[in-house]
This record gives structure tokens, sequence and C-alpha cells, in this order.
């Protein structure tokens, strides 16, 4: 394949950790001499980073596949690749399924893309799913976004959630040092991001694998410490963290949001259910009661702080009363966002050999309820915007209404005002809210004025 024939193309499913690797990857693709193709069928080389936390997101990468292996019977120059947690869990299997793959590849070796493509390109169909140490991250990702970027700072997770694939695709967790980490989120102040956000799978275990404890026994390195250590950053404006989990979440880590200034108001906490049998059967490790005490104390330090949540439905065994102990959970807290979901069996889970599923149609309108009821709350929770100024960081031209710039509050909502994306750009700009809406605000500028300027 000559350099002036090297096209990419990537299409990434799922979570914020697969978009970061996206991004590492497309890197390095650029450092091989790839350049982006938008239309993937413009593209020779085809990579899918997949998920495989829900069997929707699953089907849709086979029925994407499909059409690029027969697209590959015309073209037998076509390179595809199967990375991110798909791949990792039904590894060689792919290629029984889908034989015209050339690289099928696991989460943990994303860093490795320029390598493996090396033995395709020397004719090898190749299957990289062994667990391996993350090689640390030398490449320069291609970020979606001049703004906001992802910085992981751990991978893999050492949870056993019963219904969750996650360890067994990402494998068990390995912290990046607070010295790398540091340095990545540097060079992205030097480059002109605003914001970073602190990536895990499980964020809180930040360190736990790190050697080094302090006098008093605790460990030298966690996320509460790490936020402390990168918080000078010349040029980042913002931090944010996710996704945390309740049995490690801590006062400390609260207290420091509080202290530090770039450290947004905004929590992503996922409670999963409001019933503590379920929470038990789940293996999540904690009450609706310490869910519960953990958003107190968020609200007693920093009373309009952003919670934003994950909730599944569905669970094999739940029973009316215990879906309606979720319900009452999400009346009680009032979420400014929930990504719900219906419970699906996984393969590798224990939950998914249980034998009392329940049917798709006591799920879907449990589903339902739920996101009614998510929606209720959401636009309660946003009132409180109304007639406020808030700081937004300016990211992108609104895609429904050029004459329109979007971008962030710290809360973390999507916010709307009139402005030309030339200049504001990476801007953090004053906004009166003018409009509110479950999930978004409108708003326009204040005398014109320019917080913090590139």
């Amino acid at each position: 394949m000559t350099t002036s024939e090297r096209r990419y193309h990537i299409t990434t499913f799922g979570c914020q950790m697969n978009k970061a690797d996206s991004e590492r990857m497309a890197g390095i693709l650029e450092d091989m001499g790839f350049e982006f193709s938008e239309d993937p069928n413009d593209a020779n080389l085809i990579l899918y980073n997949t998920c495989t936390i829900r069997d929707n997101a699953e089907q849709k990468v086979y029925s994407y596949l499909g059409r690029q292996a027969k697209r590959k019977q015309e073209h037998p120059d076509l390179t595809l690749v199967v990375a991110g947690c798909v791949a990792q869990q039904e590894g060689e299997s792919l290629l029984r399924r889908v034989p015209e793959l050339d690289l099928v590849m696991g989460p943990q070796h994303a860093n490795r893309l320029q390598d493996l493509l090396e033995q395709v390109f020397n004719g090898n169909q190749v299957v990289a799913t062994e667990a391996i140490e993350i090689i640390e991250d030398i490449t320069k990702p291609r970020r979606d976004s001049a703004v906001t970027a992802w910085v992981n700072v751990i991978y893999g997770c050492n949870e056993r959630c019963t219904y969750c694939v996650v360890p067994n695709v990402r494998g068990t967790e390995q912290s990046r040092t607070p010295e790398a980490i540091r340095a990545e989120i540097e060079e992205l102040g030097r480059q002109g991001y605003k914001e970073v956000t602190l990536l895990g799978q499980n964020i809180d275990a930040y360190g736990r694998d790190l050697p080094g404890v302090t006098e008093s026994g605790r460990h030298q390195h966690t996320l509460t410490d790490l936020l402390y250590y990168v918080h000078d950053v010349p040029g980042i404006e913002r931090i944010r963290f996710a996704t945390s989990h309740p049995r490690y979440f801590t006062e400390r880590l609260i207290r420091a949001c509080k202290e530090l200034p770039k450290v947004c108001e905004h929590f992503h906490i996922p409670f999963q259910s409001g019933d503590n049998e379920l929470l038990k059967a789940m293996a999540r490790g904690y009450t609706h009661e310490k869910y519960r005490r953990i958003i107190n104390t968020i609200r007693e330090y920093m009373p309009d702080a952003a919670i934003s949540a994950d909730a599944i439905v569905g669970f094999p065994g739940e029973t009316e009363a215990q879906f309606e102990n979720t319900l009452k959970l999400v009346e009680d807290i009032g979420f400014d966002l929930l990504n719900t979901a219906a419970y699906s069996p996984r393969p590798g889970t224990p939950a998914a050999l249980w034998d009392n599923q329940l049917s798709e149609q006591v799920k879907s309108d449990r589903l339902q309820r739920l996101n009614r009821l998510v929606s209720v709350k959401a636009a309660e929770r946003s009132q409180r915007y109304l007639g406020r100024v808030e700081e937004v960081l300016v990211e992108a031209q609104n895609p429904r209404d050029n004459t329109q710039v979007m971008g962030r509050t710290r809360g973390n909502r999507l916010t709307f005002f009139s402005g030309d994306i030339e200049g504001l750009k990476g801007k953090l700009v004053k906004v009166k809210i003018t409009q509110v809406r479950a999930f978004s605000l409108t708003g326009e500028r204040v005398n014109e004025s320019v917080v913090a300027s590139c």
C-alpha cells in the first residue's frame, strides 16, 4: 500500500474510554502516513472500535462489518480491523464469523496498533487479545475536539459486578503514573485545550496498584492526590473526571473538588438500582442508603453541584416493588442526567446464566416509566438555571442553527447562544440563561464579555 493510498476511517461504539482509545489509534495511523476519510467507502483501512456492554451495540457492529466484508471481496487491498471489547470477548471466533477480517485486537492493545498492522501488511491475519501490561502512551492522539480532551488515568477494572463484561474485556486495573498524566495534560495546555476529563472505568481505584503508602497507611497515589497534582497545569481552565464508584467515593475527594477552582461541580456516580437486594445480587458493594449519603455530602459541600448517574432496569429477578425502589431513589435525589438501560445478558457474566430473567416486555415497560420520570426530574433541576449567569466553555457551532454556538456549563449542561464560532471557540463566556429544557439551556451573552481567552 503506497502512502498516497493510505486513507483510514474509524467508527467508535460505546463509552468515553472507547472514544479516547479511538483518538489514540487515529494518532498512530496518522503517524504511519494515513489520512482520515469521513466516508468509510473511500477508506482502505477501516477500524471498528467496539462495545459489548449491551447486545444491540454488538449486533450493530456485525451489520457494519458485513457491509465492509462484501466490499473487501471486490477490493482485496481493504484492511479490516475490529478493536475494543467485542474483539476481546470474541477473539478468534470473530475470524470464523467474518473471515475477511485482518486484525482483531482487544482494548489493551490499542497502543500496539502500528506493530500489529505491520504484521498484517506482511500477509498475516492477527488476533491480539492476550492480557498484557499497557504500554505508556507516547503517540499524540488525533483528538476530535480542539477545546476539550480525554486523558486516561487508569485502564481496566477489578470489580466483579455480576452483569458487567468490562473486567473480562478490559483487563485488571493499571494506573498510569502521575508524572505521565501531568505531562500529557501540560502538552494539552500548550496546544490550547481548555478542559480535560480524567478517565477510568472505575476512576476512584486510581493509584491503588502503584507503589507507595503514606505514614498513616493510606495509598500515596489516589484520585484526590492526582487532582491536587495536576490542578495548576497552565492553560487548562477546567478539570472533570469519570466514572466514579460509590463503594470507593470519599469525603476527601468531595472536599478537594470544592477547594480546587478548576474542578467542575459535576459528579457522575452510577447507582444501577435503588434496591439493596438487587445491589447485593449485582455485587455492587454498597446500599442505597450509602449512595444517598454520598449525594447528601456532595450537596452539603456544593449545593448546586450537578449529579448524573447510570441505572439498569429489568435485572434478573427484579420485582415490581424493587423497581419502584429505583423510581423512589430517582424521585428523591433529582438527577441532572441519568443514563438508563434495560438489562442485557452478556456472555461470560454470572447474571446471564441465572434462570430468573425478565421478559423483554417487562424490561421495556420499566425503562419507559423510568425515562419519563428522569425527564420530569431533569426539567425540574433545569429550572434553577433560569435567569442565572453561567460560565460556558464554547466548543462548536450549533449543528441545527449556524447563528448559534454551543458549549457546556461547569455543571455539564449543554448551552446554546447566538455567536460566531470563529471568534468564540475555546473561550469561557458569561451567558444569561433565558430558556431551560430538561437536558439543555439557551441564553444570551452578558456584556459581550469574555471571561478567559485563548
